[in-house]
């Protein structure tokens, strides 16, 4: 297993990442309210809230708003998690390698590059999987738009990433293209493996959400540095 900690770029970053940290901070957050209602409730309430503020394909192609409009519910899956090591590995992601692309962007272009990259990633879900009930949360389709950000703005990036191997743990560097090329591979792979099934969603993981925020990610950051 591997996990990236930090990446190194030719040019070093200008301002410290504020609207990166405000992500992080704002999941968090959100992240601690979700194990208060189970303090407080029990699962059940919990699954409620996830229900409530998740993306319902089936909901979404309806029209059908169970909590809040369903429209809302676009933007608002993005900022919860099913679990902590759910949460924990989007934040390590997204702390790894949203800072050079905001420090390229500026925060507030930033913001927005996540936000469509988030959308697209839920459109994306919700075309492979138009008649599903189940929620789907998390921000890894919007993080996937920051990987492929990435490796247009900074293509000879090197990540530092804590390596994994039986009981011994150690840092290595691997070139960025690699590492996030690999990454987006096994995506591909997996998300093509699952067509045809109930829903994409194999093993709670939702592949094209990932394909789609990587694709528009690569998309947008193109168009900003033309």
């Amino acid at each position: 297993m591997f996990v990236p900690v930090g990446t190194e770029e030719p040019t070093p970053r200008r301002r410290f990442p504020v609207m990166t940290a405000a992500i992080v901070l704002l999941n968090i957050l959100v992240f601690i309210y979700e194990v208060s209602i189970i303090i407080t409730t029990n699962e059940g309430a919990l699954n409620n809230f996830i229900t409530a503020y998740g993306v319902i394909p089936a909901a979404v192609i309806s029209g059908q708003s169970i909590h809040i409009p369903f429209y809302l519910t676009l933007f608002t899956s993005m900022f919860v998690h099913a679990g902590l090591a759910h949460l924990g590995f989007n934040m390590v992601f997204l702390m790894a390698f949203g800072d050079n692309v905001e420090d390229r962007l500026g925060p507030w272009n930033y913001l927005i590059f996540y936000l469509i990259s988030g959308l697209a990633a839920t459109f994306a879900h919700i075309a492979v999987n138009p008649t599903s009930q189940i929620p789907s949360v998390g921000a890894s389709g919007a993080i996937a738009g920051v990987l492929s950000g990435y490796i247009l703005f900074f293509p000879k990036g090197i990540v530092r990433m804590l390596l994994f191997i039986g009981p011994f743990i150690t840092v290595t560097r691997i070139p960025a293209m690699i590492f996030i090329g690999f990454w987006f591979v096994v995506q591909l792979i997996i998300g093509i493996a699952s067509l045809g099934a109930e829903t994409a969603q194999t093993g709670g993981v939702a592949y094209w959400a990932h394909i789609g925020g990587f694709a528009a990610g690569f998309v947008l950051a193109l168009l900003y540095r033309r």
